[in-house]
């Protein structure tokens, strides 16, 4: 490699004070592993930006100044400041800002346990996973779809405490992992930063079924039937799941599951032909592969029989067989793919991911598929859904989402009006399914009359992924998703330049821009770095997502190579919380409560909006702002400025801060008000948004009421809505649903007493 003698007589101290001989092939490795940091290969002439004669001048270099400056005895620090100094003399000052970078995060992650209250606390995270309950300690319930009493519940939760750790002292820089610790700001899912994964994934089945898929333990062949659809439905989201942190959406189920209707329905149609032909002893007059291959080209499930007249010609009696061989073919699809939904349904409420210790968060929407197979696809999960579990328990997952629109289903007129209405049935009783506004002016310009991958698609959590910066030519839902978001804690900067702390007359809003667009800066950067570690993984890393081409063009990628040209149509995301503490914390009022806080609301929220469309632009990524979904997060920042500013009436006097740019829960406001204040930032929050209103009482016994409502909400511009709306559980069946007088599950009648025996069946599961 070198033109130089690195046989020197040196002896290097290392920093814990050992000495050991000097060894040039060392220096070459560190100053190859900087040039490899940087270097892009590309992928068709395998050669990159730099080569070896650019690391052996870096190197020649170096061993020419140890021999000319040290005598006996060098430090590692001195070689490293060596190789500095000679990057830039060189002129390779990318390669030096990646090589002095990393030096700083590994001075950082030594510093770590040096620190006695940082070592501390980190033992005494690791010492409440292991010795306690979810119900003792928070770590253990941080993420929600984790249950952290498992054995592989708390394995994970070992894993993630450390990863994090990690992950701040290697992999993101000090500025970032402070604010993060200080509660400027939230690093969502911090722990998979050193693995690179992506957060959430709108999945295009009908791809995936095309050609059939491995999981990587086996293929599996192309769906043959709507059991099948169903089930590798289930399969393809567990699967993707173990490839990411967050969760997996199916953007247009109905549509996608419609084709295995149709096939399901050609073979109960040749078995009923069959059958009745057989049964009447007309099966030998009549050629079964003739008819077999008129039935393989319907293309529907609905059609006239008279199709088929060649083959009955004027016999009534073969014709009128054919007749009840349909009807009852139809039956037997409907009742099949009835079967197939309560399977996906119970699939997904059962099965892990992640080593057993997570059922994947998952999410469907549907409701726009007019055809009549699509239509029995949506009609049969519906019913599935309120059918519920095994006792009739409300089944959370998948986080169903029936996409509204005028023309399909809005209008009683409209073909698929009758869905729009079981689905809000559906919804007064089981909570879900929730609705999305495919009609929202943000939403409707994307939409192209009879292409179904242009309508929007919500994950369940609220996350939107839709225009494409980097492809305005493509600008569709499926095959993306989300890279990652960080969330600001705005109540903060209101405290710090508003009227709470009593001490100013009037907010301080240059104050508060200036420091928010600084933080804003600040996250941008942060998800830039995280972007980076996300494009530096190979494909091989995620055999699902990128190899099977879950990920837009990911198959078309070799295993080695990496994945930035893809990745770029995914988001980053920038969130935010407490909009509501915010707005108290600067002019003493919320947006619910005057028109006032509400323009204020609105311009602080354009303006956040405004910085992420610069961002875009400047990077040509896709930043956007997200209504970040509070989950943990709410608490853990009111915990951090509890503990700094005090107890500050309307601010951080509650155990949360409130979703989003959500009026607060506690503010005794109408439905229409509500809905009102907050629909303005559907349009300013396009990463993602939701807006929720709570109903009082068993909506499923005011169904028009509830149609009102989400009717409401389209009317208002809301992008995504739901319902809430109380939810009985049974103490000894453990039945979740509306009770009446009657539990569903056990057949308890209410104040009704159960035998001690009955009791423990129940709990055993016997």
């Amino acid at each position: 490699m070198t033109d130089v003698e690195d046989k020197i007589d040196l002896v290097v101290i290392k920093r814990n004070g050992k000495k050991v001989d000097f060894d040039g092939t060392k220096i070459a490795l560190a100053i190859k592993k900087g040039f490899d940091s940087v270097n892009e290969i590309d992928d068709e002439t395998g050669v990159g930006k730099y080569t070896s004669n650019d690391i052996t001048k870096v190197y020649n270099d170096v061993i020419k100044n140890i021999e000319k400056k040290y005598k006996e005895k060098i430090k590692i620090e001195e070689i490293q400041d060596l190789i500095e100094e000679s990057l830039l003399k060189k002129g390779y000052e990318e390669v030096h800002n990646s090589f002095a970078e990393y030096r700083d995060r590994r001075e950082q992650s030594r510093e770590m346990f040096k620190d006695d209250k940082r070592l501390h606390k980190f033992l005494k995270t690791i010492e409440g996973l292991g010795l306690k309950s979810a119900n003792e300690d928070d770590t253990k319930r941080e993420n929600a779809n984790v249950d952290g009493d498992t054995a592989m519940g708390t394995m994970l939760q070992y894993g993630s405490t450390v990863s994090k750790e990690f992950a701040k002292s290697y992999l993101m820089k000090k500025r970032f992992a402070d604010a993060h610790d200080d509660g400027d700001i939230h690093i969502h899912d911090m722990d998979f930063l050193p693995m690179g994964t992506t957060t959430c994934m709108q999945i295009e089945l009908d791809k995936l079924f095309k050609r059939g898929f491995s999981t990587g333990h086996g293929y599996l062949r192309p769906p043959k039937d709507i059991s099948s659809f169903s089930a590798l439905a289930a399969i393809a989201i567990q699967a993707n799941q173990n490839d990411q942190h967050g969760g997996q959406s199916i953007p247009a189920f109905d549509y996608f599951m419609a084709p295995g209707v149709l096939m399901t329905f050609k073979k109960q149609f040749k078995q009923q032909v069959s059958d009745y032909l057989d049964l009447e002893g007309l099966l030998s007059h009549i050629s079964m592969d003739r008819i077999s291959r008129e039935i393989d080209k319907l293309e529907s499930i609905k059609f006239g029989i008279e199709i088929f007249e060649p083959i009955y010609k004027e016999s009534d009696e073969i014709k009128r067989l054919f007749e009840k061989a349909y009807e009852k073919a139809l039956a037997k699809t409907d009742r099949l793919t009835y079967q197939a939904m309560e399977a996906f349904v119970h699939n997904l409420n059962t099965m892990h991911s992640r080593a057993g210790a997570q059922v994947p968060f998952s999410s469907i929407n549907f409701g726009t598929d007019i055809s009549p197979e699509g239509r029995m696809v949506s009609l049969n999960f519906l019913e599935a859904t309120n059918a519920g579990l095994g006792r009739g328990e409300t089944p959370i997952f998948p986080v169903s989402i029936f996409k509204v629109k005028e023309g399909v289903n809005y209008n009683i007129t409209d073909p698929n009006y009758d869905i729009f209405r079981r689905a809000c049935e559906v919804s007064a009783k089981r909570l879900f399914p929730n609705f999305s506004f495919l009609d929202a002016p943000f939403n409707l310009e994307f939409y192209k009359p009879g292409d179904y991958r242009t309508e929007v698609g919500y994950m369940g959590c609220r996350t939107r992924v839709m225009s494409d910066i980097t492809d305005p030519n493509n600008q569709t839902t499926g095959g993306r998703g989300n890279l990652s978001f960080t969330s600001i804690n705005l109540p903060r900067l209101g405290i710090k330049h508003g009227i709470c702390l009593k001490e100013r007359d009037k907010a301080d809003m240059e104050g508060f821009y200036k420091e928010l667009s600084d933080t804003m800066e600040l996250v941008r950067d942060q998800l830039l770095e995280r972007f980076e570690i996300q494009c530096n993984k190979r494909c091989y890393n995620f055999p699902f997502l990128i190899q099977q081409g879950v990920w837009t063009d990911g198959e078309k990628l070799k295993p080695t190579d990496r994945m930035r040209k893809i990745l770029k149509h995914g988001s980053l995301t920038i969130g935010f919380i407490g909009l509501a503490e915010t707005l108290k914390a600067l002019i003493g009022e919320h947006h619910g409560e005057s028109d006032k806080a509400q323009k204020l609301g609105l311009e602080i929220i354009g303006f956040m909006r405004k910085k992420a469309d610069e961002f875009a632009k400047e990077y040509n990524l896709n930043f956007t702002l997200i209504a970040t979904p509070a989950e943990g997060l709410s608490g853990r920042f009111v915990n951090i400025d509890r503990a700094i500013y005090g107890k500050i009436k309307g601010i951080t006097d509650r155990e949360y801060y409130t979703n989003s740019f959500h009026v607060p829960v506690y503010y005794n406001t109408s439905i229409k008000h509500k809905l009102e204040t907050e629909a303005p930032y559907h349009a300013l929050t396009n990463g993602g948004h939701i807006s929720y209103i709570e109903f009082d009482g068993n909506t499923a016994m005011n169904v028009d009421a509830f149609e009102s409502v989400i009717r409401m909400m389209k009317d208002l511009g809301i992008g995504y809505g739901a319902i809430n709306h109380p939810v009985d559980r049974d103490p000894v069946c453990g039945y979740v649903g509306v009770i009446g007088d009657v539990c569903p599950g056990c057949g308890r009648k209410e104040f009704e007493a159960v035998p001690l025996e009955e009791v423990k069946n129940f709990q055993c599961g016997c």
